[in-house]
């Protein structure tokens, strides 16, 4: 048995379609006969074709939202659609900031309660069952909608993005009612961190630092290496609030969940929610000088040893190779 109809909030940067939202679209199918997404934006257009080739059908767009935040009205638009009776059985988000905050005003104006976390979402009878880790991971727990519409807020990475070859979904309007004072706030800057190389929840492979290469200086190493391989740096939260490297940089549970082909983990020691947001990398290898560092249960590759040797080692040999 599936649903009726599921809406995936559609998240999206200069035209290009969140990775996130097309993880979401892949499960949706799996749940429902109908999947629809909905959009705070003007330029549904431009991603439309991305969406419908992986699955939906239509896109709700609130068209331009005039410097707005996310949150209020979208939440406001997507709410007023169900209770006028033509919204979805279930909504689904990414968990991201704007996906937080769209979930969560949601959830007030139907009073309905918010699934979150979860990295797998199943169907029992009519009504949506979240998994979601607790206790850093160690554990799965499983939460049951008993109330239409569901709201279940998914982690990055949970699923694998497939397309169907669809055409292009249709455009429809979604109207957003009247917000009042909540809806006041606007953006007036935006602030986009320079980076280079892929993105780190995007990279075939990721090189981490941690507390082990000793001080801030040392990280540099993890950057030449990630250079090297055409990869992206990483970072413990343990030197990402010591003031190392920025925020963008933390793999774990507070941080990115990250599924590269190879997760080279330099100085990690491998705190729990360390490894919530690494552990799904296809081949691990560790470089730490304590052989009982909890990084090397999860290791495909341990190696034993001083990152301060290590590193300059497989650097230079890299580069021996051209």
């Amino acid at each position: 048995m599936a649903l009726s109809k599921i809406w995936v909030y559609a998240q999206a940067t200069d035209g290009k379609v969140a990775t996130i939202t097309l993880e979401i679209l892949a499960k949706a199918r799996q749940l429902a006969d109908t999947v629809e997404c909905f959009y705070g934006g003007a330029d549904a257009d431009a991603i439309a074709a991305q969406l419908g080739a992986h699955g939906a059908t239509t896109v709700h767009a609130t068209g331009d939202l005039g410097g707005a935040l996310q949150g209020v009205p979208v939440a406001a638009a997507v709410a007023a659609a169900i209770q006028g009776g033509s919204g979805p059985d279930a909504v689904l988000l990414g968990t991201t900031y704007d996906g937080r905050d769209v979930a969560g005003r949601l959830s007030v104006a139907l009073d309905a309660p918010v699934i979150t976390n979860v990295v797998d979402v199943e169907l029992d009878g009519d009504a949506l069952v979240g998994t979601e880790p607790v206790f850093g991971g160690t554990t799965n727990v499983k939460t049951k909608g008993t109330k239409a519409p569901a709201i279940v807020l998914v982690r990055p990475k949970s699923f694998a993005a497939e397309e169907t070859g669809g055409g292009a979904a249709q455009v429809a309007s979604l109207e957003v009612p009247d917000t009042g004072a909540a809806g006041a706030a606007r953006i007036t800057n935006r602030h986009v961190e320079e980076a280079s190389g892929p993105k780190l929840d995007e990279a075939g492979i990721v090189v981490a630092g941690g507390r082990g290469l000793g001080e801030s200086e040392k990280f540099e190493m993890i950057e030449q290496l990630a250079k090297i391989l055409r990869g992206a740096p990483g970072a413990s939260r343990a030197i990402v609030d010591a003031g190392w490297v920025p925020y963008s940089y933390q793999v774990g549970q507070t941080g990115k969940v990250v599924k590269p082909s190879v997760y080279i983990a330099a100085g990690i020691s491998g705190a729990t929610q360390h490894m919530v947001g690494m552990k799904g990398s296809k081949n691990i290898i560790a470089i730490n000088k304590d052989p009982e560092a909890p990084i090397f249960g999860i290791a495909d590759l341990g190696i034993v040893g001083d990152v301060h040797k290590v590193l300059p080692k497989l650097i230079e040999a890299l580069q021996a190779r051209g």
